[in-house]
């Protein structure tokens, strides 16, 4: 069983195109939980392969960048990943993280950085956490994984969260298991960030909207939850114990939609997910999102999103830098 209490030699691989808010969230927290103690509790290095600083997907870099090789005995390394993060996980680094993992070194990732363990195998068969935005592609690709709708996850010796603020919460676990929880209040005081009271619950990684009726919330989370296999109007109503024109008159209220068109939404939404994220052939994007046929499947993409699903892999903006 990992001491969380004892990883106080802590590694940032900064990927390029790295996501600096979620690297900084998580180094800030260290720097700040030695400030409030007044002595230090923690040490970091920001390491690369090679040495050379890589750029994060805001054009900035971090200084002094250490060789990975040179960057001393640590007792955690985070990989800080973002935009483009295949391209990133190199045989090399697979091969740098596989043998840090047999040292003992607990491995990590902040936002995508946790496709870059789970490539090196690094994460089966263990929970794990990452960007709400790519887990409907890489659930698809590791079906060994675990993967959770958490801000983060602590799962023996990885530990793996989102992005955003979410890294900061994760390094507040961490300086309470080493420090208590005064001390850990303190750094969150610093940052205006309110932890009361403790959590216990899990915490969405996805954004949901806010929707006024537990009816209709319900009906949605029955449709994310069966993109593969949708379930018909008429089959939410009854596992949700009213009629379908009910169904009907509350997402034509509260949405403006009728259910039909609001699932299909999520379906090609999803689809779009995939081939913007996943390395899937179009043909299977499209049975992941319940579409039998890839004639229908391309119809229905065009007709929402203006191009066909082959465009939009070939011809796709650069992904979105991941907060």
């Amino acid at each position: 069983m990992l001491d969380t209490a004892s990883l106080t030699r802590i590694g940032f691989l900064t990927l390029p195109n790295h996501s600096m808010i979620a690297c900084a969230n998580a180094l800030e927290a260290l720097r700040m939980a030695n400030y409030v103690a007044e002595g230090e509790l923690y040490s970091w290095r920001i390491v690369t392969p090679d040495g050379v600083p890589a750029t994060a997907s805001n054009g900035l870099t971090l200084s002094p960048t250490l060789a990975l090789a040179e960057a001393g005995p640590l007792d955690l390394l985070l990989v800080c990943g973002g935009i483009d993060v295949r391209h990133a996980a190199t045989p090399a680094v697979a091969d740098t993280l596989r043998r840090l993992g047999r040292r003992g070194v607990a491995l990590g990732a902040l936002c995508t950085g946790s496709f870059v363990l789970a490539e090196a195998g690094l994460l089966d068969f263990y929970r794990c956490a990452v960007h709400w935005e790519n887990l409907p592609a890489i659930r698809e690709e590791f079906p060994q994984i675990d993967f959770v709708e958490e801000a983060f996850v602590i799962d023996r010796d990885r530990l793996t969260c989102t992005g955003g603020i979410a890294p900061l919460e994760m390094m507040l676990t961490l300086i309470e298991a080493k420090a208590g929880r005064t001390l850990a209040d303190k750094v969150s005081e610093q940052f205006i960030v309110d932890r009361a009271p403790r959590r216990t619950e899990k915490v969405a990684a996805r954004p949901r909207p806010l929707l006024p009726d537990p009816t209709l919330a319900r009906a949605v989370r029955l449709m994310e939850a069966a993109i593969e296999q949708p379930l018909g109007v008429s089959g939410i109503a009854n596992r949700l114990g009213v009629s379908a024109r009910q169904l009907e008159r509350l997402f034509q209220r509260h949405l403006g939609v009728t259910p039909a068109a609001y699932q299909l939404r999520l379906r090609l939404e999803r689809a779009r997910e995939l081939l913007r994220l996943s390395p899937l052939p179009v043909t299977d994007v499209g049975l992941a999102c319940g579409f039998q046929s890839a004639a229908h499947f391309s119809t229905a993409y065009a007709r929402h999103f203006g191009r066909p699903p082959s465009r939009e892999r070939r011809g796709a903006a650069p992904t979105p830098a991941r907060a």
